[in-house]
């Protein structure tokens, strides 16, 4: 395992009574990995640093180049507040097990596009392999669109069952679950999604004990977030975001397009510090506006 990296199982029950939320940043690019661990440090924030199953895809990376990427970044600036190297939404149990061979110290299987039985199954199966191994496990119930396909108004018939959860929660052992109550991965057409925070505080209600996890959380309004992190008795206590810190740099570049983690790297010195400049921007902003976590972080 990643040295000195923590699990979900050991990072979010704190923030849960503390009444924050820690950050995971899918950073996607190798080089984006500083940035978003100097944010941390610089503002004594636990942070969760990730990459998911398409990702590694998307930029040319492998569960080990990533893991590395982060060692060594961690290292250079000696990063010394609560750090989880988690693998985000993944599918695979290859890949699952590749991230955990390389250290990886949480993982997420996603088997919420199968039926409720086939989903408890696959999980409970991740379960037993990761905890053996000192890792931890994110699951998912319910299922969140991309945003260019949910509808303005939500689509119900996708979100979360609060009574499933409890069950799901009861038969797989996860340490996480990640609920579908409105939001979506992407930008969001409308300038704020429909959250139904009767159902997250429903869910919270049946399953006091379990971290909860807002995914989609790039472009959703501070107000929103704070909403879902201050419900009674703890409520959401990981929050991811990628898009907006993937266009905080290309935007500050100059518009360039997508491109792989190797093509970033290749970049002209100056234009890449301007990117990189604007994740950092990006982080602080999320650390110390959204999720509330600055000054939370119990340095060594």
């Amino acid at each position: 395992m990643l040295p000195g990296a923590l699990t979900l199982a050991g990072l979010l029950p704190g923030a849960q009574r503390g009444g924050y939320a820690v950050a995971a940043f899918s950073a996607r690019y190798r080089a984006c990995v500083r940035p978003v661990l100097q944010a941390a440090v610089d503002l004594r924030s636990p942070v969760i640093v990730e990459i998911s199953q398409r990702e590694l895809g998307w930029f040319g990376l492998s569960p080990q180049d990533f893991r590395d990427a982060v060692e060594h970044e961690a290292r250079q600036i000696g990063c010394r507040v609560p750090l989880c190297l988690h693998l985000d939404h993944s599918w695979e149990e290859p890949v699952i097990h590749a991230a955990i061979a390389a250290g990886f110290s949480s993982v997420m299987i996603d088997a919420s596009a199968q039926p409720f039985e086939e989903n408890v199954r696959q999980t409970r199966q991740v379960v037993t392999y990761a905890h053996a191994r000192g890792v931890s496990v994110e699951a998912e119930l319910g299922k969140l669109p991309s945003t260019d396909q949910m509808e303005t108004e939500g689509d119900e018939a996708l979100y979360t069952v609060p009574g499933e959860a409890l069950t799901f929660v009861e038969r797989t052992g996860c340490d996480a679950l990640a609920v579908s109550i409105g939001t979506a991965h992407g930008v969001y057409p409308v300038s704020s999604p429909r959250i139904d925070f009767d159902r997250l505080a429903a869910i919270r209600a049946l399953l006091p004990d379990t971290p909860l996890v807002l995914h989609g959380g790039s472009g959703l309004p501070a107000a929103t977030v704070h909403r879902a992190i201050e419900l009674p008795g703890g409520g959401v206590s990981k929050m991811n975001v990628a898009t907006d810190l993937e266009q905080a740099l290309l935007r500050a570049m100059g518009g360039l397009a997508r491109m792989t983690s190797a093509e970033l790297d290749a970049q002209p010195p100056g234009l890449l510090a301007r990117g990189l400049e604007a994740v950092y921007a990006e982080a602080s902003d999320k650390i110390s506006n959204f999720v509330r976590s600055a000054g939370r972080a119990v340095t060594a």
